[in-house]
């Protein structure tokens, strides 16, 4: 009987391994990957890899962020400023200084009619009296008297006018005129006068019918318009006197609080008026941008 011969062993030998594996075999078992999806983890491992391509992105990052700052900038030059407002005819006699201010209105809620008839009064009462017989009086004396009580008058008149002076008052003064001002200037007993009624809203027959209002007496100083007025007075205040300090910051908090509240009722308004004349007239006479009652102040 021949002997048989094992030859797999030295094919084993030859090749290295047990069996043998053709290369389309290896293809199909270690596919190659031709391409790379933008956002996966392979193709951020290249691109970590690749000085070309993190360069790409870093001036694609830094175009984004540039694009993104100039697109905010231009939102916020639409809308305008929060506090600030534009300069107007109003406005400006707000912002006047006291060297600047040529105001002829009196001090202490006293009228320029009043304190003529007050003084020509006094003048009367304090005249020196008559000698009712003729025969016996000194007419040199009686002008030197006369003479003496016009010098006194003078001296008293020009003594009170000092005094009712507004240039010669202090800033809560001058602040209860600019409050007087902006009652006369945006208060319905002066405006139902010339501005026409707001836009009438849609009557329905099942709508409730409302009692008529009762006639306005008297000046009005409760109306949003008013109390608008008179917040944009004291925010015009309190921000010139931060211009020249930046560590006040009671008054800085305070300021906060105007403009936010103020905010508030502009968005009343603009509810309640529907856009009408009443609203274009607080905001064009007041200067304020769309800034003061849209989105979200930050200071």
């Amino acid at each position: 009987m021949s002997p048989r011969f094992l030859l797999q062993p030295s094919l084993r030998a030859f090749t290295g391994s047990s069996s043998v594996q053709s290369p389309f075999a290896a293809l199909s078992l270690n596919p190659s990957k031709t391409t790379v999806r933008a956002g996966s983890a392979a193709s951020r491992e290249r691109r970590r890899h690749d000085p070309f391509l993190t360069a790409q992105s870093r001036q694609r990052k830094a175009a984004n962020l540039s694009r993104q700052q100039a697109l905010a900038k231009e939102r916020e030059q639409a809308l305008g400023d929060p506090v600030k407002s534009q300069p107007t005819p109003f406005i400006q006699e707000l912002q006047k200084t006291e060297a600047e201010a040529n105001d002829t209105r009196l001090n202490f809620f006293v009228e320029d009619e009043e304190l003529k008839k007050a003084l020509k009064y006094s003048k009367d009462l304090t005249a020196p009296l008559r000698n009712p017989n003729p025969d016996t009086t000194d007419p040199q004396l009686e002008q030197q008297q006369a003479e003496e009580h016009s010098e006194q008058h003078r001296n008293a008149q020009e003594a009170i006018n000092r005094i009712m002076n507004i240039a010669n008052g202090n800033n809560q003064d001058r602040m209860r005129l600019h409050i007087q001002k902006c009652i006369e200037t945006f208060g319905r007993h002066q405006t139902d006068k010339t501005l026409p009624p707001k836009p009438a809203s849609v009557s329905d027959d099942s709508a409730t019918v409302r009692p008529e209002k009762t006639p306005r007496v008297g000046r009005d100083t409760g109306s949003p318009e008013v109390q608008v007025a008179i917040l944009t007075a004291k925010i015009i205040n309190l921000s010139r006197h931060l211009e020249g300090t930046n560590k006040d910051k009671h008054n800085k908090r305070n300021l906060r609080l105007l403009v936010h509240r103020r905010q508030k009722l502009l968005r009343y308004l603009r509810r309640k008026e529907r856009g009408g004349p009443r609203w274009q007239h607080l905001i064009e006479t007041l200067g304020l941008s769309d800034a003061s009652w849209q989105g979200e102040i930050s200071m």
